[in-house]
């Protein structure tokens, strides 16, 4: 079973653009590896252009396909290494099914996404990752906290 979480990025327009991750988004893997590897808008945009994720790794990768069909063995995770596998490029699923949603706010984007049972939600600033674990404030909205602290907190408990 995944550990499910969303990726967003914070658009010109105020806006998130978000994908979803099936494997690993607890905050010492997905969380490590955003906070380590997707460090620059150009890397953020271009994890999120490629839409859901199957796995999250330290490198957007290339196009290639396996046996997800039948047509061969399906490789056990990590799948590629070191890069991410996309629902759409690596295993040809419908572009409309897995592409980016976009949401006013973090309000929403967590509302929608709790729904597909996700449990961690990452957030790129345009400088800074920030996560949530769903948890709300007295007012009803998620509370977020910089990446680095959530592990810091796992790491000291």
């Amino acid at each position: 079973m995944g550990t499910r979480s969303t990726i967003a990025m914070k658009t010109e327009e105020g806006k998130l653009r978000t994908i979803y991750c099936h494997w690993d988004g607890y905050v010492d893997h997905n969380g490590r590896i955003l906070l380590n590897n997707y460090t620059t808008p150009e890397k953020v945009k271009a994890l999120i252009d490629l839409g859901d994720l199957s796995q999250l790794s330290t490198e957007v990768g290339e196009v290639r396909t396996f046996g997800i069909d039948g047509q061969g063995e399906q490789p056990e995770l990590p799948m590629f290494g070191n890069w991410c596998t996309a629902y759409h490029r690596d295993r040809g699923e419908d572009w409309t099914n897995v592409a980016p949603q976009t949401f006013d706010n973090a309000q929403e984007m967590v509302e929608h996404y709790a729904e597909a049972w996700c449990e961690f939600f990452y957030i790129w600033n345009g400088q800074d990752w920030l996560v949530s674990n769903g948890k709300k404030d007295a007012k009803g909205y998620p509370i977020f906290d910089y990446v680095e602290v959530a592990i810091l907190e796992e790491i000291v408990g």
